[in-house]
């Protein structure tokens, strides 16, 4: 059976359509998911996020065995609620999963990371911290519920709906957190458009979710949380990346840090030894049809594939990521198989749309 959100009366109530996503009954879309997606592109949308899964990290050895476990480096991180994205790979390479961390202290950080391999990643990490000997904690935060709010005036309706944030997150910079009594609201998302992640108690979720509903904060769902990261070139965990791809060929590789020589994350040998042998470039298909996942992709330097792809509402055009040989540059005419027809695509540099903005 499905595991459900402290939200999940709450979207039924909304009459919302309810998928099995990971393990979790999730609101897929509330009616429309065209509408949704506009919401949050030209207003403000919110989406329950609760089945990521926060873990908080505590110890005199959180900063050493962090720096040793993930392949961007933590030590970046100085001022307190600064976030970072990151992978997680295994030995060889390959990503087992891709989170945020948030720095609180050199003591002390908090570590989102997504609902499908959550157990994965908790037990990994305590092999880990096994396998080190490191002196800290790791505690999964299932006590806690999170929303997204997100879009060009999702921070004006947030402090709406929650004044007592207002004076503490009105000059947070992008990226970064701050507790605000029992909420931590962390200037960041998914979608490409700037507004708040609310991490908050489970047993407060339904009234501040309502809260921001009167607030005027559309209701939004899985699927438009998918056209919406598409679009804004963040990639899927399992479509994307997956544990046997290297970052170096998702199109990550500006989340591997290899400055510091005397860093030994794990990973960090197999990323040296391979570079990367693909590039992923945004596709736009100039034929009618449907970009999906997993579609051959004909170039003049070799055969690729699509990782992601869907209508964007925003260009109202069939979009695509795709991981292509090495020498595919931007606006190259290439060819897409789609259900035995070979189709005309243009590729174009990520991401397709940013900030309301088409930028392809």
């Amino acid at each position: 059976m499905s595991r459900q959100t402290p939200l999940h009366a709450a979207h039924i109530a909304a009459g919302a359509r309810m998928v099995d996503f990971a393990g979790w009954d999730m609101p897929v879309n509330y009616g429309s998911q065209i509408e949704e997606h506009h919401a949050v592109r030209r207003d403000a949308g919110m989406f329950d996020v609760s089945h990521m899964l926060a873990l908080d990290l505590e110890g005199p050895d959180a900063t050493t065995w962090l720096r040793g476990l993930l392949a961007n480096d933590i030590a970046k991180l100085k001022e307190h609620g600064k976030a970072l994205y990151s992978c997680m790979l295994n030995p060889d390479g390959g990503v087992i999963d891709d989170l945020i961390v948030y720095y609180f202290s050199p003591t002390s950080f908090r570590i989102v990371v997504n609902a499908g391999t959550a157990d994965k990643d908790v037990a990994w990490m305590r092999q880990r911290i096994a396998a080190t000997a490191a002196n800290v904690t790791l505690e999964a935060r299932r006590d806690l519920a999170m929303i997204a709010v997100q879009g060009p005036n999702a921070r004006e309706k947030t402090w709406a709906a929650l004044p007592q944030v207002r004076a503490a997150s009105e000059n947070l910079k992008p990226f970064s957190a701050v507790a605000v009594d029992d909420l931590l609201v962390a200037r960041t998302g998914y979608t490409g458009e700037d507004g708040f992640e609310i991490a908050l108690p489970a047993n407060r979720a339904e009234a501040i979710w309502n809260a921001l509903l009167a607030a005027g904060v559309a209701p939004c769902a899985l699927g438009a949380r998918d056209t919406l990261r598409l679009e804004a070139g963040m990639n899927l965990y399992g479509q994307d990346m997956d544990e046997g791809v290297s970052p170096l060929d998702a199109g990550l590789a500006w989340t591997v840090d290899l400055k510091d020589e005397a860093r030994d994350f794990v990973g960090r040998a197999a990323l040296v030894a391979k570079p990367a042998t693909r590039a992923v470039l945004g596709l736009i298909l100039e034929d009618k049809g449907v970009l999906r996942a997993h579609m051959p992709v004909f170039t003049a330097h070799g055969e690729g594939e699509t990782t992601s792809g869907s209508f964007s509402p925003s260009l109202e055009k069939s979009i695509a990521f795709a991981r292509l040989p090495h020498g595919v540059e931007t606006d190259a005419t290439v060819e897409v198989d789609i259900r035995g027809r070979r189709l005309k695509a243009r590729t174009v540099k990520l991401p397709f749309v940013r900030n309301g903005k088409a930028l392809v």
